[in-house]
C-alpha cells in the first residue's frame, strides 16, 4: 500500500529489452525495468557536471516541484547516493515517504524500481530466478526488480525475515547470488526502503544486523500548517501533479563524477578524532545495550564527507559530524530496559552525547592544509 499522499502515478514504459530478459512485473510498481546494456553505456558516458554541490541544487530543484518541505531528507538520500549508502525513511501513514523516493528517482535520471513488500512476497520475487524456457529446452535467468539504479522498496517491515534476508547481499556487496550465478548490480546503485512507525501487526520488526547496512534513516514529519497550506494550494492548482512529471535533472554519469570528487574531501585528523570519540560514547554509555558498530564509523566519515561537498566544502567540519549524528547513529543503537521504561528516545541519547563530547578546537581548514 502506498503510503503517501500525493497521486500515485509512477509508471514508466519499460525501456526496450529482448522479450525473453524482461523481469517479471510481480508484486513491483512503477519504475522502468533496467537493461543492463544501458546501465554499462551510462556508466562509460561523459558526465556534465561533478561538483556534488550543483548535482545536489539541480536535483532538489527538481524535487521541489512536486515535494513541499523534503528538503532535510532529500539533502540526506543525495549524500547517501554520493557515499555508496542507502537509506530508511520512517513516518506514519500519508506524509509522502515514497513519493519523496520516487521524485528522487525521477529526478536522477536513472532506471529505478519500486517493490512494494507484503508478507507473501518471496526473495525470488526480488532477486529474479531461473524459468525454463520451452523453446530451447533450457533455463534462462530471469532478473528481479532488484537490478536497478535506485530501488525503493516500500514497506520494507511487512516482508518476513527470509525475504527481508534477500538485500543483504545486494546492500553490502552491490551483487545478487541467484541459484549458482552470481550478477553485480548496476552502477550506481542505491536502495530506499521505507518503514511505517505506527503498525506493528503483520510486521517483522528488522534485525539489527540489516539496519546496520543502511547508512542512512530518516523520519519524514508531519508537515507543519503552513507547509501543508503550501501543498494544498499547490494540489489545487495543479491536480495532476505527481513525480512522473519531474524531468531529468541529472544523470548516472554525473552521479559517478560526483563521486569521484566526493572522494576527494580532505578529512583533518581532529575530525576523525572526534567521530571515534562519539562512537566510543554509544559503546559505553549506561543507557545503551548496543553501540555503534565498525560499519558505523565508516558511514560516519563517509557521509561526512559527502555532506561537506554537497555544502561545496573541501574538507569535512565537525559540524557536519553533529548534522549527522542522528541519521547514522539512530537505527543503529539499542536502548536498554531502563532507558526505555524512562521515556528516553534514542534521539535524546544521541543528543546527549555528542552534546557530552567536545567539539575540536583547532583551525580545521589549516590542518588539513597541513596533512
Amino acid at each position: 500500500m502506498n503510503d503517501s499522499p500525493f497521486p500515485n502515478r509512477f509508471g514508466r514504459t519499460p525501456t526496450d529489452r529482448h522479450k525473453e530478459s524482461q523481469r517479471p512485473p510481480v508484486r513491483t510498481d512503477g519504475g522502468s525495468a533496467p537493461n543492463k546494456d544501458s546501465h554499462q553505456q551510462s556508466t562509460h558516458a561523459a558526465a556534465e557536471i561533478s561538483d556534488p554541490a550543483v548535482l545536489y541544487d539541480r536535483v532538489q530543484r527538481a524535487v521541489s516541484e512536486v515535494v513541499v518541505g523534503a528538503e532535510p531528507v532529500v539533502e540526506g538520500l543525495t549524500i547517501a547516493l554520493l557515499s555508496r549508502g542507502h537509506v530508511l525513511l520512517k513516518g506514519v501513514p500519508g506524509v509522502g515517504k515514497t513519493t519523496i523516493a520516487n521524485a528522487f528517482s525521477r529526478a536522477l535520471g536513472v532506471e529505478y524500481s519500486r517493490i512494494q513488500l507484503t508478507p507473501d512476497v518471496l526473495a525470488t520475487d526480488i532477486t529474479g530466478t531461473h524459468v525454463y524456457r520451452e523453446p530451447t529446452g533450457q533455463f534462462e535467468l530471469r532478473e528481479g526488480p532488484i537490478f536497478g539504479n535506485v530501488v525503493v522498496v516500500d514497506e520494507i517491515n511487512r516482508a518476513p525475515p527470509k525475504t527481508q534476508a534477500a538485500l543483504l547481499e545486494a546492500m553490502q556487496e552491490r551483487q545478487v547470488t541467484i541459484g549458482d550465478e552470481t550478477r553485480e548490480l548496476p552502477v550506481p546503485f542505491c536502495l530506499i526502503a521505507t518503514q511505517n512507525s505506527i503498525e506493528v501487526d503483520g510486521t517483522f520488526e528488522l534485525p539489527a544486523a540489516q539496519r546496520d547496512r543502511f547508512a542512512l534513516n530518516y523520519t519524514v514529519e508531519l508537515p507543519d500548517r503552513q507547509t501543508e497550506s503550501t501543498i494544498l494550494q499547490q494540489f489545487d492548482s495543479e491536480s495532476e501533479l505527481a513525480p512522473n512529471t519531474i524531468e531529468p535533472a541529472v544523470s548516472a554519469a554525473d552521479v559517478l563524477a560526483a563521486r569521484q570528487a566526493v572522494a576527494a574531501v580532505s578529512v583533518a585528523e581532529p575530525v576523525v578524532e572526534y567521530i571515534l570519540d562519539i562512537v566510543g560514547e554509544t559503546r559505553t554509555d549506561r543507557r545503551l545495550e548496543h553501540g555503534s558498530s565498525l560499519r558505523g564509523s565508516i558511514v560516519f566519515l563517509n557521509t561526512a564527507k559527502a555532506r561537506a561537498a554537497v555544502d561545496g566544502r573541501s574538507y569535512v567540519l565537525p559540524d557536519d559530524i553533529k548534522a549527522l549524528a542522528r541519521p547514522v547513529l539512530g537505527h543503529r543503537l539499542v536502548r536498554n530496559t531502563n532507558a526505555r521504561m524512562n521515556g528516553q528516545s534514542t534521539a535524546s541519547v544521541i543528543d546527549d552525547l555528542v552534546e557530552s563530547v567536545p567539539v575540536p578546537d583547532a583551525d580545521i581548514e589549516s590542518a588539513v592544509e597541513g596533512q
